[in-house]
């Protein structure tokens, strides 16, 4: 499966690799199609295209755009999207300030127990972008606060601890419904991270088939046999595309580019609709 990864991320939303390096990566991991999904944000695309151009692989242009259901935060990965598109832009443009707004109490909160630069840091971090709890995760570890950016979500930036702020994301209806008129396809992300109960899992997914929703991210970075054969269920039940997707953020940090788990032979790859043929 070294082949394909329809899900990673570069500075644009919160990498460690700039578009044109993470592209690079991919190259070197033996990645031929490459789909750049950063959070909320279609800005690393330009850049990950000409440098896809250069090392001969297949860029599909995508975003990963934040929304909710019934108050439950999920993710929604768009494929093959225009960036362009006005639908989009538009929602990219409210998302920016929906972060915008929840940096500000973020740094507020850690104030409170002491950081009184957490705003500047995170921003810092940022390099000119909105920052994500991951930039405030890399400024409390530059504060000493922790030893790396995993242990920072053990104290700090999760629910009823200090850092954290709820956000009223989109309703995943209109994530799904932007997606779609930028022209793109919407592939349900990493599902078995929410830790949803059977009963919320099929609620939702039938949610997201009902706005337009196309494809399930069976396999990924942290899937597991067990997530693997639970949601390759769904996708037989719902008569869904399945998808695959690293969800790289940074070296070190998260799994491989290109070195997720294979999808189930029985599976129905969401590829050959974007146009793609693996020999």
């Amino acid at each position: 499966m070294a082949a394909i990864d329809l899900h990673s991320h570069s500075t644009a939303s919160d990498g460690a690799l700039a578009p044109a390096e993470l592209v690079s990566r991919a190259h070197a991991q033996a990645v031929r199609v490459l789909a750049l999904t950063d959070h909320d944000t279609t800005a690393g695309l330009a850049e990950a295209a000409q440098a896809a151009a250069r090392h001969g692989i297949a860029l599909v242009p995508g975003i990963e755009l934040s929304a909710q259901w019934k108050g439950r935060e999920l993710h929604v990965v768009g494929l093959g999207i225009d960036p362009e598109a006005q639908p989009l832009q538009a929602l990219i443009a409210e998302l920016a300030a929906l972060r915008a707004d929840r940096a500000e109490r973020m740094a507020a909160s850690l104030a409170r127990v002491g950081y009184d630069d957490a705003l500047e840091g995170a921003y810092a971090q940022a390099d000119g972008g909105v920052p994500t709890r991951t930039h405030f995760a890399r400024y409390l570890v530059e504060r000493g606060a922790a030893e790396h950016v995993g242990a920072v979500f053990k104290r700090f930036l999760v629910r009823g601890r200090p850092g954290y702020a709820n956000t009223e994301w989109p309703d995943l209806e209109r994530a799904v419904a932007a997606l779609r008129a930028a022209g793109g396809l919407a592939v349900l992300a990493h599902p078995h991270a929410y830790k949803w109960t059977g009963a919320w899992a099929r609620r939702i997914i039938e949610a997201f088939v009902a706005a337009g929703g196309e494809g399930i991210e069976v396999a990924c970075g942290t899937s597991t046999p067990q997530s693997i054969q639970q949601w390759s269920g769904y996708v037989r039940r719902y008569g869904l595309l399945a998808s695959v997707g690293s969800d790289f953020h940074a070296p070190g940090q998260f799994v491989e580019l290109g070195r997720m788990p294979a999808l189930p032979q029985e599976l129905p790859p969401i590829w050959p609709r974007l146009g793609i043929e693996l020999a």
